[in-house]
């Protein structure tokens, strides 16, 4: 499962809310700059935090958007299930009936812990521990396997 940008996008411009004092507004044209993330596009991100109650929007001279201090402790779970939906790492986890052959699978019960795995992690990272780490300069590590140099025959 590969997630979609808007996710990624929504993750950075929930780390730079909850890096702002509680109460603070940023207008959509400071956090697609925070979130290096297009304008346009944005607002279609901002909608969906939005709808899912992480974000507060404000209409006006005043206006931008917040996040209500009830939501510091938000997870990167719940911000990635705003924006795509429940978290399914294979087709055989969104239902019972995801797959014909999911009671004598072998794999099966490697995809449910793989998910739960991921699921854990996701849960466990709140947006105020990146927050606390974006400030502080120390970026989470980064777990992409650098691709290797072709070998050439």
């Amino acid at each position: 499962m590969t997630l979609t940008r808007a996710a990624d996008y929504a993750v950075r411009v929930m780390i730079h809310l909850a890096g702002l004092p509680p109460g603070t507004r940023a207008s959509r044209t400071d956090l697609a700059g925070a979130a290096d993330c297009p304008n346009q596009f944005l607002s279609k991100v901002l909608q969906n935090l939005t709808r899912a109650g992480l974000v507060v929007s404000h209409r006006g001279n005043t206006g931008g958007f917040e996040l209500p201090s009830t939501r510091r402790a938000t997870s990167m779970l719940e911000i990635v299930e705003a924006m795509e939906g429940p978290l399914a790492l294979n087709l055989c986890l969104t239902c019972s009936a995801g797959c014909p052959r999911q009671a004598g699978c072998a794999a099966h019960s490697v995809w449910v812990e793989a998910q739960y795995a991921m699921a854990d992690v996701l849960r466990r990272t709140s947006i105020t521990d990146l927050a606390r780490k974006a400030a502080a300069g120390r970026a989470a590590p980064s777990l992409v396997v650098p691709a290797e140099d072709p070998v050439w025959n």
